[in-house]
């Protein structure tokens, strides 16, 4: 199955991560004392795991042909994927759906109060990616600035509270609107642009946003940001830290769980169903009767109205809210969430939102290599499953000749 051609192949990958990842791997620099340790060793391990990687993808690759050469020529039979069959399977999925909100429901309890704080991260980036996924996922809309309507709304709230005293319950459906109204402004000076020159707009608006707030230093005071910001409260109820992170953990919880409900039964409406033929042939959908106009605006809309509510809730947590937490990188991580998790797939975006944020942290024991073996996790995503964790699987209907 593998020829001497692959084992050449092999060797020269293994050599180009070796040099790659030399800086890292193999020099150690300590600045106090002024040493520099040659982990030689490691660079054995890089060589070595690189090469078996990628024999070990060749044989997959080649399996994976032989057997859709099988299927073609009618000698086999045609599997669906593992996700879709989990999905397809009432028998399958309610045990794992029961078994996952019940671990959620106790994480509070079985884990400390900083793992709780962790898991509030990454089901907030849940809702940016469940929100992104109706503009990228479902419209098909390249947008790279989304990370300025979780400004929008995590500003609304450092300010209104700070000028108004107006609490977080009231800001709340506040910053989704605002962040809405913001992206049908955005939405109107793109609406006949695609692909690449959808993305630059997108771009820019989001390196907008934050150089606004970064330099308006009557506004929104700046680098300094605004500190105090207070967390949500319940019926007036005094709580300590720990007591206010399990609070913020089950409005996660809730917010997670009313996304998840909206955005289903947007995809399955009549609006659903025109995001996805815009996706997919926007001359053929005016040639349908579909307004693209309407139908841009309300995806860039709904979309950013998540964002705006998730910056409103960021605010609340953090307490204390400035320009730099809203750079372009957290629009990449939330398209990253997208893209990995695959396109318009539920179920795929929230297991990616959780990979993508949890894995990171619970890499910190590597020090110095968790980022290498984050970027090698997406890599291998993008190169095994470039559809995603779990692709989107949509209704077919088959009309039979009588």
């Amino acid at each position: 199955m593998l020829t001497l051609k692959d084992l050449g192949k092999a060797c020269l990958i293994a050599l180009w991560f070796v040099v790659l990842t030399f800086p890292l791997m193999v020099i150690k620099v300590n600045p106090i004392d002024r040493i520099i340790t040659w982990r030689w060793h490691n660079m054995l391990w890089v060589g070595l795991g690189s090469f078996l990687c990628y024999l070990a993808g060749r044989i997959w690759l080649a399996r994976r042909d032989v057997r859709l050469r099988r299927i073609r020529q009618g000698l086999a039979e045609e599997k669906p994927p593992l996700s879709r069959r989990i999905l397809q399977n009432p028998a399958i999925w309610r045990p794992l759906l029961a078994a996952g909100v019940l671990f959620f429901l106790a994480f509070p309890a079985l884990f400390s109060t900083y793992q709780t704080n962790i898991m509030i991260t990454a089901l907030m980036y849940v809702v940016l990616g469940l929100g992104l996924n109706i503009v990228v996922g479902v419209a098909g809309l390249l947008d790279l600035g989304y990370v300025a309507f979780y400004a929008v709304g995590a500003y609304a709230y450092a300010l209104l509270n700070l000028h108004f005293g107006l609490g977080f319950w009231t800001v709340l459906p506040i910053g989704g609107l605002l962040a809405a109204t913001f992206g049908i402004l955005l939405g109107f000076p793109v609406l006949r642009l695609r692909g690449d020159y959808l993305a630059i707009v997108t771009l820019g608006f989001g390196e907008i946003i934050r150089l606004i707030l970064e330099n308006w230093n009557e506004f929104s005071h700046g680098p300094s940001g605004i500190s105090n910001i207070p967390r949500p409260g319940l019926f007036g109820i005094q709580m300590s830290l720990d007591q206010s992170i399990t609070y913020l953990y089950y409005l996660m919880i809730g917010m997670v769980t009313f996304t998840i409900f909206v955005v289903n039964r947007l995809q399955n409406s009549r609006i659903g169903r025109a995001w996805f033929a815009l996706r997919e042939d926007e001359i053929a959908c005016q040639a349908m009767g579909i307004d693209k106009t309407r139908t841009k605006l309300t995806a860039f809309a709904l979309g950013a109205t998540w964002a705006g509510m998730v910056g409103v809730i960021f605010a609340a947590k953090t307490t204390f809210v400035n320009p730099a937490s809203f750079t372009f990188l957290e629009s990449a991580i939330i398209l990253c969430i997208v893209v990995l998790g695959g396109m318009g797939s539920i179920v795929g975006v929230i297991i990616a939102a959780l990979v993508l944020i949890l894995l990171p942290e619970y890499l910190r024991a590597f020090s110095e290599y968790r980022m290498l073996v984050f970027g090698a996790v997406l890599v291998v995503m993008m190169v095994f499953r470039p559809q995603g964790i779990v692709a989107n699987i949509r209704k077919t209907y088959q009309v039979e000749e009588k």
